[in-house]
């Protein structure tokens, strides 16, 4: 079986059926063929070549996170929204410790930036604008896809607006 770029299915080069794996508890359709990018948690697991919503993705079969391109992560997240309902569990406040964390991109190695997701679903993820990618760990895709729309907006209390301040993150 042979994985061909962009495509969310193998082929047999045999006798050149398609086969799409199931999608797994988690959305994603996972092809099994390892990558040579390291999960940026897991030590000494490679990400696999997955998909959701019919585009590519990376994913660590362990932590269960996800690598997404940032050239594809808006369309990816419309489209996901387009196929959900809103939770209330999605309202709630992001864990604002992550935003200490280090984790390196699986592509250069450098420090990823931690910061609040922009749209909905109140989590931070983390980034690296120099490859490209986006890195959420486990929940964290499902959170933005079933937040509510853009214009809920959850209060702050004086306890969260302490723990956000001492992480550095400007409250407007």
């Amino acid at each position: 079986m042979s994985l061909k770029p962009g495509k969310d299915f193998l082929r047999c080069e045999y006798c050149e059926t398609l086969h799409f794996p199931d999608v797994n508890s988690d959305g994603v359709r996972v092809l099994g063929v390892e990558s040579e990018r390291p999960c940026p948690y897991c030590p000494r697991v490679n990400l696999v070549h997955s998909s959701i919503g019919g585009e590519r993705v990376l994913y660590c079969n362990r932590c269960r996170g996800l690598l997404i391109g940032m050239d594809i992560f808006a369309g990816l997240i419309e489209e996901l929204r387009s196929r959900h309902e809103s939770s209330e569990y999605a309202g709630q406040q992001p864990d604002w410790d992550q935003m200490k964390r280090l984790v390196k991109c699986p592509a250069c190695h450098a420090p990823m930036d931690a910061h609040p997701y922009a749209g909905p679903g109140a989590v931070i993820i983390d980034s690296c604008s120099d490859c490209g990618l986006n890195w959420l760990d486990y929940g964290e895709l499902q959170r933005i896809v079933r937040a509510p729309d853009h214009h809920f907006v959850m209060p702050i209390d004086d306890d969260e607006r302490q723990r956000v301040a001492s992480c550095g993150v400007p409250l407007n």
